[in-house]
């Protein structure tokens, strides 16, 4: 099984070609104000129709509400609905039934004690992105290049892929999927020279690095 790869964040066409172009598995759009890679929906859109079957498109959202989504799903029609606020499994469940989208559902992880609640994430979304938990004064829940300690995710189990997210760069990602087993990696601020742009060789490079680890995958 070969790993999958996300870029997230991206906002021009430039990057997008570029990510594409190297062999990203999935592309990531934001769309949450606060955020330095917030896109508006008519832009957004327009870059989804230039990855739309060649890569596989993720809309990013934090605690958005049902009329939002709805907007997200009928303009864009991205292929998942990434969950990276403190929606609850059963709004996870709601929104995956209302929309017809497959459901990312990002979980902040800092101590064990943050994996108690896996399970009942995992009984209801298509997949699981484990990401550094924010500090308490952040704006945004992500996208901090913060790591955590991957070896809270060894041996884990889990009945969904998962995949793992957090300061991961072309350094280190190969230890990422070594030390967690994770199916996917997912990358933003990693792959950028300034908060919020993307740089075009280090996206190449992150690709690059990050399949040479597939021999290592376990899963």
């Amino acid at each position: 099984m070969s790993l999958i790869v996300k870029i997230c964040g991206l906002s021009t066409r430039e990057t997008l070609d570029v990510a594409l172009d190297s062999g990203a598995d999935m592309v990531g759009f934001v769309f949450f104000p606060p955020s330095p890679r917030h896109i508006e929906l008519p832009a957004m859109s327009e870059l989804v129709e230039v990855a739309r079957g060649r890569a596989e498109i993720v809309v990013l959202t934090v605690n958005a509400d049902d009329q939002m989504l709805d907007q997200i799903v009928r303009q864009v029609r991205p292929d998942w609905l990434q969950l990276h606020g403190t929606e609850s499994a059963e709004a996870v469940a709601a929104f995956r039934q209302a929309f017809g989208v497959r459901v990312m559902k990002a979980l902040p992880i800092a101590a064990r004690g943050d994996l108690g609640r896996i399970p009942r994430y995992a009984a209801v979304a298509d997949r699981i992105l484990f990401d550094a938990r924010a500090p308490k004064e952040a704006t945004r829940p992500g996208g901090l290049g913060a790591v955590f300690d991957w070896h809270l995710l060894e041996n884990l189990d889990l009945a969904v892929p998962f995949m793992v997210s957090g300061g991961l760069h072309a350094g280190n990602v190969a230890e990422a999927v070594r030390v967690t087993g994770a199916g996917g990696v997912d990358v933003s601020s990693g792959v950028e020279r300034a908060s919020g742009i993307k740089d075009p060789e280090m996206i190449r490079a992150f690709i690059r690095a990050a399949r040479a680890t597939e021999e290592l995958m376990v899963r």
